[in-house]
């Protein structure tokens, strides 16, 4: 588990160990509209897809669905309940899953750009 730890800012620490949240419109991907695949920032999985993405007007990364493999558990650690994601293969934390009527999956990923890396379509 966080086998990058040695590797990360202090910010990415807070975001990706610690799971914490960047700022809404303060990060890199929130309005990123070039094609392509976003990783793990840990250890590089695919996760999301740039077909996949939205503006959910939140802020942050969202998705509609996941290429890879995530993991989902409760999180009781906001005002609200919420289920925090998870990259299944380092569990380094990703961001929220909320219910979106607005998608074709009725779901909406929520994720920290701070979790990510983005690799452009060549």
């Amino acid at each position: 588990m966080y086998e990058c730890k040695n590797r990360l800012n202090n910010f990415e620490k807070y975001v990706i160990c610690e799971k914490g949240t960047e700022p809404a419109f303060n990060n890199e991907y929130w309005d990123n509209k070039r094609k392509g695949i976003y990783l793990c920032k840990c250890c590089e999985s695919e996760l999301f897809s740039s077909e996949h993405k939205f503006d959910s007007g939140t802020g942050w990364p969202s998705f509609y669905m996941p290429i890879g493999k995530i993991l989902e558990a409760p999180d009781f650690s906001g005002e609200m309940q919420r289920v925090e994601v998870m990259c299944a293969n380092c569990r380094a934390h990703l961001g929220h899953l909320f219910g979106d009527g607005m998608t074709p999956t009725g779901l909406r990923y929520c994720i920290n750009s701070t979790s990510l890396k983005f690799i452009p379509e060549v």
